[in-house]
């Protein structure tokens, strides 16, 4: 057998679990991993009460209580989608979870069947058991 000078690729994953995929600017307020610190959002992709007019008395539920959504994550991984009632109705749904430590963090929207939840679709639920709030929340 021909020996090869770069290691296989299952080895250079191994030696890099403990590195995050992406670091959010210092400058900006972040959530990171409870579990590891890693990275996974920043504040201004948190979609507040306020920016989103119809849904105003609604706050969002994960498995292990309140939870936030979010436009878009960092070092977060997705299962395969599968349908799921939720409190809102039924949606497609895949877990997300931390690429560094593995802990599932909450679900991506994937579809959503009622036409008032289809503004979910793409995002990000994070439950706030599993962030941190990192850089510049004095």
């Amino acid at each position: 057998p021909e020996l090869s000078e770069e290691p296989p690729a299952e080895m250079v994953k191994m030696t890099k679990s403990k590195t995050f995929q992406a670091y959010l600017p210092n400058c900006h307020r972040t959530y990171s991993c409870i579990h590891c610190r890693a990275h996974l959002a920043n504040h201004d992709e948190l979609i507040s009460k306020a920016s989103v007019q119809f849904f105003l008395m609604q706050s969002f539920q994960g498995s292990q209580g309140r939870a936030y959504l979010f436009n878009s994550v960092v070092n977060v991984g997705c299962g395969p989608a599968e349908e799921r009632v939720l409190l809102t109705g039924l949606h497609a749904v895949a877990d997300i979870y931390c690429e560094n430590c593995k802990t599932t963090l909450g679900w991506k929207y994937e579809h959503a069947f009622e036409s008032s939840q289809k503004y979910k679709e793409g995002k990000f639920i994070i439950e706030l058991a599993h962030m941190i709030k990192d850089n510049g929340w004095e």
